[in-house]
């Protein structure tokens, strides 16, 4: 259950999406993507425009080996409680790995707010994660993650409410994706 929009004049992507999770054995989000080969850059700036959702909730960037719910992938989130993440699911059907996770909370005078942007690099077999908190210009955060995927593969930004029944949203703007390694910015 869900749907995705795309407004040009803001360049944001606006998710819809109910689903149990992207962890363990499957994944259920929205998941919009492009079928690439090669080495590649993506990023975005990520915010939910309810702040009382559920605190697991997961905007993602994710490059799977195919569709399938249980696909063979590495992935980055920014969960609504402000984790944020790089983990793998190593083999089809195979539980994911966390390999990093740090906090996306930003604490400002009185104020706390979500980290602004998160990045994934795919350098052969290399994953990383990117992060820019507070504007700042993008930083690897966190080892990498070895990790063969085979070409064609597909890249893309997706959402996930963290509830098969409840819909909830996220909101992917500034989205970079570019075919090659160390353009994360």
């Amino acid at each position: 259950m869900g749907s995705a929009s795309y407004d040009p004049s803001a360049k944001q992507y606006t998710i819809n999406s109910a689903g149990y999770n992207i962890w363990y054995t499957r994944d259920e989000f929205r998941y919009l993507w492009r079928k690439m080969s090669g080495d590649v850059s993506l990023a975005a700036d990520l915010a939910f425009p309810d702040p009382n959702g559920y605190g697991d909730r997961k905007a993602v960037l994710v490059i799977r080996q195919d569709l399938d719910d249980d696909s063979k992938e590495a992935m980055t989130a920014l969960h609504g409680a402000g984790l944020i993440h790089l983990a793998s699911r190593p083999e089809k059907g195979a539980n994911i790995k966390e390999t990093y996770r740090t906090s996306g909370l930003i604490h400002s005078g009185s104020d706390v707010v979500l980290a602004k942007r998160i990045g994934i690099e795919k350098h052969g077999d290399f994953f990383a994660l990117y992060v820019s908190l507070k504007g700042e210009p993008m930083h690897q955060l966190g080892p990498p993650i070895n990790l063969h995927i085979d070409s064609p593969f597909y890249v893309g930004i997706g959402f996930c409410s963290h509830l098969p029944v409840k819909s909830d949203t996220a909101m992917l703007s500034n989205v970079v994706l570019e075919n090659s390694a160390g353009n994360v910015h």
